[in-house]
Protein backbone atom coordinates (compact mmCIF):
# COMPACT_ATOMS: atom_id res chain seq x y z
CA UNK A 1 0.00 0.00 0.00
CA UNK A 2 3.01 2.18 0.31
CA UNK A 3 3.32 2.46 -3.43
CA UNK A 4 -0.11 4.28 -3.56
CA UNK A 5 -0.01 6.14 -0.06
CA UNK A 6 0.26 9.54 -2.19
CA UNK A 7 -1.92 11.25 -3.71
CA UNK A 8 -0.35 11.70 -7.07
CA UNK A 9 0.64 8.07 -6.73
CA UNK A 10 -3.29 7.07 -6.00
CA UNK A 11 -4.16 9.55 -9.60
CA UNK A 12 -1.51 7.49 -11.68
CA UNK A 13 -3.49 4.62 -10.97
CA UNK A 14 -6.65 6.19 -11.19
CA UNK A 15 -5.58 7.42 -14.72
CA UNK A 16 -4.09 3.57 -15.58
CA UNK A 17 -7.23 2.22 -14.75
CA UNK A 18 -9.68 4.64 -17.10
CA UNK A 19 -7.02 4.84 -20.09
CA UNK A 20 -6.83 0.44 -19.99
CA UNK A 21 -10.34 0.21 -19.57
CA UNK A 22 -10.95 2.49 -22.37
CA UNK A 23 -8.62 0.22 -24.49
CA UNK A 24 -10.52 -2.75 -23.41
CA UNK A 25 -14.03 -1.16 -24.64
CA UNK A 26 -12.67 -0.36 -28.20
CA UNK A 27 -10.93 -3.42 -28.18
CA UNK A 28 -14.79 -4.93 -27.36
CA UNK A 29 -16.74 -2.62 -29.80
CA UNK A 30 -14.88 -2.47 -32.90
CA UNK A 31 -14.20 -6.74 -33.42
CA UNK A 32 -18.16 -6.73 -31.94
CA UNK A 33 -18.96 -4.74 -35.49
CA UNK A 34 -16.33 -6.39 -38.14
CA UNK A 35 -16.77 -10.48 -36.84
CA UNK A 36 -20.68 -10.06 -35.20
CA UNK A 37 -22.41 -7.56 -37.55
CA UNK A 38 -20.70 -7.48 -40.42
CA UNK A 39 -20.10 -11.00 -40.69
CA UNK A 40 -16.29 -10.59 -41.43
CA UNK A 41 -13.18 -12.87 -40.10
CA UNK A 42 -11.00 -12.41 -37.47
CA UNK A 43 -8.48 -11.28 -40.13
CA UNK A 44 -10.24 -8.51 -41.39
CA UNK A 45 -10.44 -7.58 -37.13
CA UNK A 46 -7.17 -7.59 -37.29
CA UNK A 47 -6.25 -5.57 -40.62
CA UNK A 48 -8.93 -2.98 -39.08
CA UNK A 49 -7.36 -2.68 -35.41
CA UNK A 50 -3.70 -2.61 -37.43
CA UNK A 51 -3.18 1.18 -37.24
CA UNK A 52 -4.75 1.76 -33.26
CA UNK A 53 -1.87 -1.01 -32.39
CA UNK A 54 0.76 -0.17 -34.13
CA UNK A 55 0.27 3.42 -32.94
CA UNK A 56 -0.33 2.81 -29.17
CA UNK A 57 3.13 0.73 -29.71
CA UNK A 58 5.23 3.67 -31.33
CA UNK A 59 3.32 6.36 -29.26
CA UNK A 60 4.47 4.31 -25.95
CA UNK A 61 8.00 4.32 -26.86
CA UNK A 62 8.35 7.99 -27.64
CA UNK A 63 6.44 9.48 -25.17
CA UNK A 64 9.86 9.22 -22.85
CA UNK A 65 11.31 12.14 -24.78
CA UNK A 66 8.95 14.69 -23.93
CA UNK A 67 9.90 13.94 -20.28
CA UNK A 68 12.46 16.49 -20.26
CA UNK A 69 9.93 19.65 -21.90
CA UNK A 70 6.90 18.72 -20.20
CA UNK A 71 5.24 17.71 -16.67
CA UNK A 72 3.55 14.33 -16.49
CA UNK A 73 0.61 16.58 -15.61
CA UNK A 74 0.67 18.55 -18.84
CA UNK A 75 1.27 15.32 -20.89
CA UNK A 76 -1.47 13.19 -18.97
CA UNK A 77 -4.14 16.49 -19.78
CA UNK A 78 -3.10 16.63 -23.27
CA UNK A 79 -3.37 12.59 -24.08
CA UNK A 80 -6.45 12.19 -22.03
CA UNK A 81 -7.81 15.33 -24.86
CA UNK A 82 -7.09 13.18 -27.52
CA UNK A 83 -8.58 10.04 -26.51
CA UNK A 84 -12.01 12.00 -25.28
CA UNK A 85 -11.57 13.92 -28.59
CA UNK A 86 -11.07 10.66 -31.23
CA UNK A 87 -14.30 8.77 -29.35
CA UNK A 88 -16.38 12.31 -30.19
CA UNK A 89 -15.36 12.25 -33.58
CA UNK A 90 -15.56 8.85 -33.85
CA UNK A 91 -19.44 8.75 -32.57
CA UNK A 92 -19.81 11.41 -35.56
CA UNK A 93 -18.13 9.63 -38.52
CA UNK A 94 -18.32 5.91 -37.53
CA UNK A 95 -20.32 3.85 -40.04
CA UNK A 96 -21.16 0.21 -40.72
CA UNK A 97 -17.85 0.03 -42.09
CA UNK A 98 -14.99 0.60 -40.11
CA UNK A 99 -12.73 0.94 -42.80
CA UNK A 100 -13.17 4.69 -43.96
CA UNK A 101 -10.20 7.10 -43.27
CA UNK A 102 -12.32 9.39 -41.09
CA UNK A 103 -12.89 6.39 -38.57
CA UNK A 104 -9.36 5.09 -39.07
CA UNK A 105 -7.74 8.39 -38.48
CA UNK A 106 -9.64 8.56 -35.34
CA UNK A 107 -8.04 5.35 -33.75
CA UNK A 108 -4.85 6.28 -34.60
CA UNK A 109 -5.64 9.76 -32.38
CA UNK A 110 -6.88 7.24 -29.97
CA UNK A 111 -4.02 5.18 -29.85
CA UNK A 112 -1.48 8.04 -29.46
CA UNK A 113 -3.38 9.12 -26.30
CA UNK A 114 -3.56 5.76 -25.01
CA UNK A 115 -0.20 4.60 -25.77
CA UNK A 116 1.03 7.94 -24.33
CA UNK A 117 -0.79 7.34 -21.60
CA UNK A 118 0.14 3.93 -20.38
CA UNK A 119 4.24 4.68 -20.22
CA UNK A 120 3.52 7.95 -18.31
CA UNK A 121 1.24 6.57 -15.07
CA UNK A 122 3.70 3.97 -14.74
CA UNK A 123 6.95 5.91 -15.13
CA UNK A 124 5.38 8.14 -12.30
CA UNK A 125 5.15 5.22 -10.33
CA UNK A 126 8.26 4.12 -10.43
CA UNK A 127 9.59 7.04 -10.11
CA UNK A 128 7.83 8.09 -6.45
CA UNK A 129 8.35 4.85 -4.91
CA UNK A 130 12.10 3.98 -3.59
CA UNK A 131 14.03 0.90 -5.58
CA UNK A 132 12.84 -1.47 -2.80
CA UNK A 133 9.16 -0.95 -3.58
CA UNK A 134 10.13 -1.52 -7.84
CA UNK A 135 8.60 -5.35 -7.56
CA UNK A 136 5.49 -4.06 -5.86
CA UNK A 137 4.94 -1.07 -8.36
CA UNK A 138 5.58 -3.76 -11.07
CA UNK A 139 2.63 -5.42 -9.26
CA UNK A 140 -0.14 -2.51 -8.54
CA UNK A 141 0.74 -1.84 -12.57
CA UNK A 142 -0.40 -5.29 -13.56
CA UNK A 143 -3.31 -5.78 -11.03
CA UNK A 144 -4.64 -2.68 -12.15
CA UNK A 145 -3.91 -3.14 -15.70
CA UNK A 146 -5.99 -6.48 -15.01
CA UNK A 147 -8.69 -5.19 -13.15
CA UNK A 148 -9.23 -2.44 -15.70
CA UNK A 149 -9.55 -4.47 -18.85
CA UNK A 150 -11.87 -6.75 -17.40
CA UNK A 151 -14.39 -4.25 -16.18
CA UNK A 152 -13.98 -2.57 -19.31
CA UNK A 153 -15.02 -4.92 -21.38
CA UNK A 154 -17.73 -5.69 -19.17
CA UNK A 155 -18.73 -2.43 -19.57
CA UNK A 156 -19.09 -1.86 -23.22
CA UNK A 157 -20.87 -5.45 -23.52
CA UNK A 158 -23.58 -4.11 -20.91
CA UNK A 159 -23.67 -1.00 -22.50
CA UNK A 160 -23.95 -1.69 -26.78
CA UNK A 161 -26.24 -4.43 -25.97
CA UNK A 162 -28.73 -2.41 -23.50
CA UNK A 163 -28.45 0.84 -25.82
CA UNK A 164 -29.77 -1.57 -28.57
CA UNK A 165 -32.54 -3.23 -26.61
CA UNK A 166 -33.68 0.21 -26.01
CA UNK A 167 -33.11 1.20 -29.68
CA UNK A 168 -35.01 -1.85 -31.18
CA UNK A 169 -37.98 -1.94 -28.75
CA UNK A 170 -38.76 2.39 -29.21
CA UNK A 171 -38.27 1.78 -33.09
CA UNK A 172 -40.57 -1.45 -33.36
CA UNK A 173 -43.05 0.08 -30.69
CA UNK A 174 -43.44 2.90 -33.29
CA UNK A 175 -43.23 1.00 -36.74
CA UNK A 176 -46.76 0.67 -38.92
CA UNK A 177 -45.47 -2.34 -40.87
CA UNK A 178 -44.44 -4.22 -37.69
CA UNK A 179 -48.25 -5.39 -35.76
CA UNK A 180 -48.30 -6.54 -32.44
CA UNK A 181 -48.86 -9.98 -33.56
CA UNK A 182 -46.03 -10.33 -35.38
CA UNK A 183 -43.40 -8.76 -32.92
CA UNK A 184 -45.38 -11.27 -30.34
CA UNK A 185 -43.48 -14.01 -32.58
CA UNK A 186 -39.91 -12.51 -31.95
CA UNK A 187 -37.86 -12.54 -28.00
CA UNK A 188 -37.52 -9.03 -28.11
CA UNK A 189 -36.50 -9.36 -24.17
CA UNK A 190 -33.44 -10.81 -25.35
CA UNK A 191 -31.74 -8.92 -27.73
CA UNK A 192 -28.46 -8.94 -29.09
CA UNK A 193 -25.92 -7.85 -31.94
CA UNK A 194 -27.21 -10.00 -34.42
CA UNK A 195 -26.00 -9.76 -38.81
CA UNK A 196 -28.99 -9.13 -40.74
CA UNK A 197 -29.05 -12.65 -42.64
CA UNK A 198 -29.02 -14.05 -39.38
CA UNK A 199 -32.27 -12.00 -38.38
CA UNK A 200 -33.52 -12.73 -41.83
CA UNK A 201 -33.14 -16.64 -40.51
CA UNK A 202 -35.14 -15.52 -37.74
CA UNK A 203 -37.48 -14.00 -39.15
CA UNK A 204 -38.03 -16.43 -41.80
CA UNK A 205 -39.94 -18.90 -38.86
CA UNK A 206 -42.50 -16.48 -38.52
CA UNK A 207 -45.43 -15.05 -40.49
CA UNK A 208 -43.39 -12.09 -41.74
CA UNK A 209 -43.86 -10.91 -45.25
CA UNK A 210 -40.96 -9.24 -47.19
CA UNK A 211 -41.83 -5.95 -46.34
CA UNK A 212 -41.98 -6.28 -42.88
CA UNK A 213 -38.37 -8.43 -43.36
CA UNK A 214 -37.05 -5.36 -44.64
CA UNK A 215 -38.26 -3.18 -42.29
CA UNK A 216 -36.97 -5.11 -39.53
CA UNK A 217 -33.33 -5.45 -41.07
CA UNK A 218 -33.19 -1.76 -41.28
CA UNK A 219 -34.02 -1.04 -37.76
CA UNK A 220 -31.32 -3.43 -36.83
CA UNK A 221 -29.30 -1.54 -39.18
CA UNK A 222 -29.96 1.76 -37.84
CA UNK A 223 -30.69 -0.12 -33.89
CA UNK A 224 -26.78 -1.08 -33.99
CA UNK A 225 -25.49 2.31 -35.43
CA UNK A 226 -27.15 4.04 -32.93
CA UNK A 227 -25.76 2.12 -29.57
CA UNK A 228 -22.23 2.27 -31.46
CA UNK A 229 -22.79 5.87 -31.94
CA UNK A 230 -24.19 6.50 -28.33
CA UNK A 231 -21.75 4.22 -26.58
CA UNK A 232 -18.69 5.57 -27.76
CA UNK A 233 -20.11 9.28 -26.72
CA UNK A 234 -20.76 7.58 -23.45
CA UNK A 235 -16.88 6.16 -23.50
CA UNK A 236 -15.62 9.87 -24.32
CA UNK A 237 -17.74 11.08 -21.26
CA UNK A 238 -15.47 8.50 -18.92
CA UNK A 239 -12.76 9.92 -20.39
CA UNK A 240 -13.38 13.71 -20.00
CA UNK A 241 -14.00 12.62 -16.64
CA UNK A 242 -10.40 11.43 -16.30
CA UNK A 243 -8.95 14.68 -16.60
CA UNK A 244 -9.78 15.01 -12.72
CA UNK A 245 -7.07 12.63 -11.76
CA UNK A 246 -4.79 13.53 -14.91
CA UNK A 247 -4.88 17.21 -12.77
CA UNK A 248 -3.14 15.35 -9.66
CA UNK A 249 -0.24 13.62 -11.16
CA UNK A 250 3.24 15.13 -10.34
CA UNK A 251 3.87 18.74 -11.91
CA UNK A 252 7.63 18.29 -12.54
CA UNK A 253 10.22 17.91 -15.11
CA UNK A 254 12.54 14.84 -15.76
CA UNK A 255 15.24 17.24 -13.78
CA UNK A 256 13.24 18.20 -11.38
CA UNK A 257 11.86 14.98 -10.12
CA UNK A 258 12.09 14.67 -6.03
CA UNK A 259 14.30 11.83 -4.50
CA UNK A 260 11.98 9.03 -3.71
CA UNK A 261 13.86 7.62 -0.67
CA UNK A 262 11.97 9.53 2.12
CA UNK A 263 8.39 8.07 0.88
CA UNK A 264 6.07 10.04 2.95
CA UNK A 265 2.41 10.79 2.43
Amino acid sequence: LEVVSAPTERAAVYAMFVVVALEAALNFTVPLYIQIVQGRTPFDTSLAMMPFNITVFVTAMLVVRFYGRFSPRVIARFSFALTTGALIWLSFVVTNNWETVPTILGLIVFGIGQGALVTLVFNVLVTAAPKELAGDVGSVRGTTQNLASAVGTAFAGALLVTLLSIGVGQAVAGHVDLPEDLVAQVDLDNINFISNDRLEEILDATTASDVQVDAAVQINIDARLDALKIGLLTLAGLSAIAMVPASRLPNYRKDEIPDPSPHED
